[in-house]
């Protein structure tokens, strides 16, 4: 390659990768690959060898990525995460790791430190969590300060955030030093993960496509309560050697282990590269059995002398290699292309695929997230497609294999109309959906809201998919108003319906009428209000009048809402049927102030801190809501603070194991009922699920 042509390139290649550093850490949303990603860099660096006097300070192969806000939050990240954190700088840098997907790489970097070192040592294998890096400082035995990687120079301050992460210790115990450091990974196990992205698709919010993403965004969000909410997850593998002195790294993680951090129990001391590669071989299938996303396998040399002897590049540690695993890949054929419409009139294409088994699962269906990312794969019915599954979670089509295609295959066409009720579809401004515009008459959008509005996060009424079907096909509801006017002998006539089913779907509207202002807020489905923004919208207003006769100016004025949102908000209450409906809704019962919600209540609770775990008969948002109306305050974690915890049927043995060392109470639902008055109780359907809606 030629001088100027490879300065050419080199300055593509870092425009691009910042600007997929800048989607992968900022944004959460990443629109290329790790191994792709990876390979750029690859790129980048073998050319900055080359061509040495093309090498920069500023160059992404001598910077740590990095996850500060002050590079600009893009239009994809997460609505609700904060947008300027406190910053603080690392004592000691915090640095990435060399990575590779090549084994005979490995047995370089394996080779590289036996002539460096020229003496017998070991290693210490461990495997690479797919979550986003944290740094915790400890001082005389409590949480001190949390930070993440930042630029590895400064990170931000995310101590409120993490300290609703369940598992990692307030307070250590036993022969702990006064002051440390100690690092990790926050991860989102897949439970949560699923649980999240069935939250989010049920929204219409884009789904996070990987628990590395989810977590990252979900460590910065503006409510320390939410991330309790997210299932959050913590694993630490790496104490500053400059921080503490120790022989070994493994001794210096079981000593960690030992004051009550959780580190992995994973990790294996080995003594050549025959048991590396072993090791290797062993969790590239034992992996898929874990209930987190792992991405490859750390090595490191395990004696902390030979650590400082290798020292240091720019950007990561010669003491280290991470091995890389690659995406398990299918190719299957598309057989059909659907196209589903939402609550807010989005159609997204879904493509319907010859079954085919993928990291444990057969996979059908794979969406295609819309009309440009169907332009930007060229996909047409009847190809065969590469299928990954993102964090071995959401399958993914990848690329087309292009020597397959029939030859007589054609483009598909975007509906230009809406496939459910036939109206011409619009795409507005720079969104990259297309909308049905008919927001009243298509069956789709009428029966999306009412899902929205009966999902447990909104007024968490018992019902599915199946009853709502019912419900509109006998012409029974058209809005959730309607829902307050049914009857048992009405819903006698459904299908499938008998006495027990009617009261306890009547007994769950009833419940309804409890729900707090803010979830009530949220359920009416204003487009982009999600539910940290009805929170934020209802806590500045105070009451739904107040909120419907705000400008736009007035909303911009409260925390996290912006131009699209005010607009939509002022856009919503400007329309006479939406008042109507507002007006039945107050006429069925439901709180609509604030003061309403606190009025219902008690300081029963006034001044005592909650701890949550477990299944109730209630949901668990419920709950957390009654403690709140009472006086209480809720928190995801245990710590000194806890007055209590209350437990219901299979909590956190973690929480539980806390509350015996700290000898904070455990109580049960049914004392937990007595304290307050019995007259506040709120009407309590059976066996709610966290989970789902129930399906009759």
């Amino acid at each position: 390659m030629e001088k100027e042509e490879a300065k050419k390139r080199i300055e593509e290649l870092r425009e691009v990768i910042r600007d997929n550093s800048r989607r992968y850490y900022v944004d959460n949303a990443p629109v290329i690959s790790d191994y792709e990603y990876d390979h750029l860099m690859y790129e980048l660096e073998d050319l900055e060898k080359a061509f040495p006097e093309f090498l920069v300070p500023d160059s992404p192969t001598q910077r740590v990525g990095s996850d500060l806000e002050t590079q600009g939050a893009g239009e994809n990240a997460e609505p609700g995460i904060r947008r300027e954190f406190a910053q603080y700088p690392h004592r000691f840098p915090m640095l990435s790791l060399g990575n590779t997907y090549s084994i005979a790489e490995i047995e370089a970097f394996a080779q590289r430190a036996d002539k460096t070192l020229g003496t017998s040592f070991t290693y210490c294998c461990e495997l690479k969590f797919d979550g986003t890096a944290i740094c915790l400082e400890y001082r005389d035995g409590r949480l001190f300060r949390a930070l993440t990687r930042g630029d590895g120079v400064v990170g931000d301050d995310v101590t409120e955030n993490v300290r609703r992460i369940s598992n990692i210790p307030q307070q250590l115990h036993g022969d702990y030093p006064p002051e440390f450091e100690i690092r990790g990974e926050i991860l989102m196990p897949y439970e949560a993960f699923d649980r999240l992205n069935r939250e989010r698709i049920l929204q219409e919010e884009a789904p996070f496509a990987n628990p590395r993403n989810a977590a990252s965004g979900s460590l910065k969000l503006l409510d320390p309560e939410e991330v309790a909410h997210r299932g959050l997850w913590c694993t630490l593998y790496h104490i500053p050697s400059e921080s503490l002195s120790f022989e070994t790294h493994d001794q210096a993680l079981r000593a960690a282990e030992s004051w009550g951090l959780p580190v992995s129990d994973k990790r294996r001391i080995c003594h050549g590269i025959e048991e590396i590669e072993a090791y290797i071989s062993e969790w590239d299938t034992a992996r898929k059995a874990l209930p987190f996303a792992t991405d490859g396998i750390v090595i490191k040399i395990n004696e902390m002398a030979f650590q400082r002897t290798l020292g240091f590049t720019a950007k990561s540690p010669r003491w280290a290699v991470a091995y890389k695993f690659k995406a398990e890949q299918a190719l299957t054929r598309v057989l059909s292309i659907d196209y589903q419409v939402g609550r807010t009139g989005a159609v997204t294409p879904v493509a319907n695929l010859e079954p085919v088994l993928l990291s444990g699962t057969m996979v059908k269906r794979a969406t295609l997230n819309n009309a440009d990312q169907m332009a930007l794969l060229d996909i047409r019915i009847g190809d065969s497609v590469y299928v990954e599954k993102g964090g071995e979670i959401i399958p993914k089509i990848t690329a087309v294999e292009l020597s397959k295609r029939p030859q007589d295959s054609q483009p598909p066409v975007f509906p230009a109309v809406c496939p459910d009720c036939g109206t011409a579809l619009v795409r507005e401004g720079d969104e990259a959906k297309w909308f049905c515009p008919n927001t009243d008459g298509c069956p789709m959008q009428i029966k999306g809201r009412l899902l929205h509005f009966m999902s447990r996060r909104a007024m968490n009424i018992l019902a599915g998919d199946a009853t709502v079907e019912q419900l509109y096909n006998l012409g029974m509801v058209r809005t959730p108003a309607d829902l307050y006017d049914l009857t048992k002998g009405r819903l006698l006539m459904l299908e499938g319906w008998k006495d027990r089913s009617a009261e306890r779907f009547l007994e769950s509207l009833r419940a309804s009428r409890s729900v707090p202002f803010e979830r009530v807020l949220f359920a009416l489905g204003i487009r982009y209000v999600g539910e940290s923004t009805a929170k934020e919208i209802a806590r500045h207003f105070g009451d739904i009048d107040a909120v419907a006769s705000a400008s736009k100016e007035e909303l911009l004025a409260v925390q996290d809402v912006g131009e699209v949102i005010a607009q939509s908000v002022a856009d919503f209450f400007a329309e006479g049927k939406h008042l109507n409906e507002v007006r039945r809704l107050k006429e069925a019962g439901l709180r609509f102030s604030m003061e309403e919600a606190q009025a219902a209540g008690s300081d029963a609770l006034a001044g005592k801190t909650v701890v949550v775990s477990g299944n109730f008969s209630l949901s668990r948002d419920d709950m957390k809501a009654l403690i709140e109306r009472h006086g209480g305050r809720n928190s995801g974690s245990v710590s000194g603070k806890t007055s209590f915890l209350l437990a219901g049927s299979k909590p956190g043995p973690e929480k539980i194991r806390k509350c015996e060392e700290l000898g904070i109470p455990v109580i049960g639902e049914e004392e937990f009922f007595a304290m307050i008055p019995s007259a506040e109780l709120p009407s309590i359907p059976e066996a709610v699920s966290d989970d789902e809606p129930t399906l009759f």
